[in-house]
């Protein structure tokens, strides 16, 4: 499901939900302006074009639970010719679990062109790093750990990702992805701060985007009369005094954690004020107790977060099999607050399997 026709906020994101309410769940970014991809989850994805995995640059795995990570094997069927590392972030022991999986295929007709992947395992207080070079067969070795500071656990030049680790009785990654700010300006600032708009404006933009705004000096025109050059110190004042407020639009993306006391705490904290809310809703209020046991969410605890988040709109996703031709009492059980705008899923697709009763 493209999300392009809710009018979402997103300049470079574009968001698309690849699963029906009973699949595997399965997200993709499209970063616009780098023409390239990140792909959250990977459980069935046998339905995505090639073209669409080839664009891939960046996976984050929650964790490595099948319906999560079964795909990684269609995944690198696709792109292992492709002459370039792909990421992939995820959980403590993702990589040995790659590793392993890989381990399972013949590779002696491996190539130089191949692809490699750089995995960093994520924990409360470090980050490990290792490498599975394509070319020699996807031999995992570790390249070294550093020492985690803070919740970003990925930036480029128009995104940035965060990560908590939740519990769903193992380790399971929950994520933020956060548009970078843009450079806008507000144009009743620039008059109210009497400046003339000029090719000022332009050498402000390139400093922004090339991080340098921090004490450099700066051209600008004033509006004094007869319009005048004045150079000041710091570009990056000028910038705090003319740019225009605008909260970066955000995705928080939740699945397969427990409704415990330090989960509920670390999801209010990371995704406070996110724009948009893809969470788990694996279960029905009266099987509350399956929910618990299994450390999922039911509708009482999505209900509960809807109230607590306060998104701009909401995706309920990874609802239990349980309940095939009863998806309907989801939407029933949810608590809409009047703000949020509720995207409802169709059942699967991907081409659901054949019922017994519909094989002659």
């Amino acid at each position: 499901m493209n999300l392009r026709r809710l009018r979402l906020p997103f300049r470079c994101i574009e968001p698309t939900f690849f699963s029906g309410l009973l699949d595997d769940p399965v997200l993709l970014l499209n970063i616009r302006p780098l023409g390239r991809s990140v792909l959250v989850d990977c459980g069935q994805i046998h339905h995505l074009a090639k073209r669409v995995l080839k664009s891939v640059d960046v996976l984050f795995i929650t964790h490595a639970h099948m319906d999560h990570f079964m795909g990684m094997d269609t995944f690198v069927r696709n792109v292992h010719v492709s002459p370039r590392t792909i990421e992939l972030f995820g959980p403590p022991g993702i990589a040995g679990r790659l590793a392993h999986k890989l381990a399972g295929y013949v590779w002696n007709l491996t190539e130089d062109y191949w692809c490699s992947f750089r995995v960093r395992e994520i924990s409360d207080s470090a980050v490990s790093t290792f490498f599975l070079p394509g070319p020699e067969g996807f031999p995992c070795r570790k390249e070294g750990e550093c020492p985690r500071t803070g919740r970003t656990i990925y930036r480029n030049d128009f995104m940035t990702v965060e990560a908590e680790l939740g519990d769903h009785k193992i380790p399971a990654l929950i994520f933020r992805f956060t548009e970078n700010p843009s450079f806008q300006v507000d144009e009743q600032k620039i008059d109210k701060a009497g400046l003339a708009r000029g090719p000022w404006l332009k050498e402000l933009k390139k400093l922004f985007f090339r991080g340098r705004l921090g004490g450099e000096m700066l051209s600008v025109l004033r509006q004094r009369g007869d319009s005048r050059v004045e150079s000041l110190e710091d570009a990056g004042a000028v910038y705090r005094l003319i740019r225009k407020e605008q909260k970066p639009a955000s995705i928080g993306y939740v699945t397969d954690i427990g409704f415990t006391e330090e989960n509920h705490a670390k999801v209010l904290d990371l995704l406070g004020g996110v724009t948009l809310l893809i969470c788990e809703c694996s279960y029905l209020e009266e099987e509350r107790e399956k929910a618990r046991l299994s450390y999922h969410l039911c509708t009482s605890d999505v209900n509960l977060l809807l109230r607590e988040l306060r998104p701009s709109c909401f995706i309920p996703m990874h609802l239990s099999k349980l309940y095939v031709n009863r998806c309907h009492r989801l939407y029933e059980q949810l608590e809409i607050p009047p703000e949020v705008t509720l995207v409802r899923l169709p059942e699967h697709v991907p081409p659901r399997p054949l019922l017994p009763e519909e094989v002659e």
